[in-house]
């Protein structure tokens, strides 16, 4: 029985671990791709290479609901950020792109970090986002992205909340 049962789980496993991973269309190859790369623009503080991935309409709702449109906008407060806070790090982590080719755009929800050091703690936030991406002459771009805020951690800043 019990090499029966061995038997059982050694096949599971390698069933398991020989299927196929997910094929994704070059859309969404290239979204995922985009997405990473916009990651290592914020690890690199670099937000003329952030600002890469947005249309020049790009419009964000912060965790804190701040507002802001516009790429130049947008790109300021990122560098504003880099200045400020030397450790500032996000990261987007892209569960699900979905595309509607017809119409040249799609949709990507995921989870997302960030932290930062402030004068009382290091702060932890995460939560979940949502991007709303348009194919321009060829290339994705990042339209809109909305944060929603399911943790944070570590300094008095989580305490304040957000003024709605």
């Amino acid at each position: 029985m019990k090499g029966a049962l061995i038997l059982i789980l050694l096949g599971c496993a390698f069933a398991y671990c020989t299927q196929q991973k997910p094929s994704f269309s070059e859309d969404e190859k290239q979204i995922r791709e985009f997405r990473q790369q916009s990651n290592e623009a914020i690890a690199n503080h670099d937000s003329m290479a952030v600002a890469n991935y947005w249309t020049e309409d790009f419009h964000v709702i912060s965790s804190r609901n701040f507002e802001v449109a516009g790429r130049e906008a947008n790109r300021q407060l990122f560098a504003q950020e880099f200045k400020t806070k030397k450790d500032v790090l996000y990261v987007r982590t892209s569960n699900n792109v979905q595309v509607f080719k017809e119409w040249n755009m799609a949709s990507e929800s995921g989870t997302w970090t960030g932290q930062w050091q402030e004068p009382d703690g290091l702060v932890k936030l995460s939560g979940n986002y949502y991007a709303k991406w348009h194919k321009i002459n060829g290339s994705w771009k990042i339209r809109a992205e909305v944060f929603s805020p399911l943790n944070c951690l570590g300094s008095k800043l989580c305490d304040e909340h957000p003024k709605l």
